[in-house]
């Protein structure tokens, strides 16, 4: 990566850290208009992830290479 490539990823990563500061000024300010009109929920469930398809360690432990590299591929999409 060159020094511009470098200088540019930086000044993008400085832009993204103060708009997320901005986001969280806005949403957790004294008012909380955004919590009160329903826009931000405070307790939203958790994301899960429940896959049948992944195989335990055992299962993994008596398999050729190939077959772990097609469940590693499904698993990616």
């Amino acid at each position: 990566m060159s020094e511009n490539q470098s200088n540019e990823m930086l000044m993008l990563m400085k832009e993204l850290v103060d708009k997320v500061k901005a986001l969280e000024q806005t949403v957790y300010n004294k008012d909380n208009m955004l919590m009160k009109s329903g826009f931000v929920v405070s307790s939203t469930p958790r994301p899960a992830i429940i896959n049948n398809a992944t195989p335990s360690s055992e299962t993994i432990a008596k398999m050729d290479w190939d077959d772990i590299h097609k469940i590693v591929e499904r698993i990616q999409g």
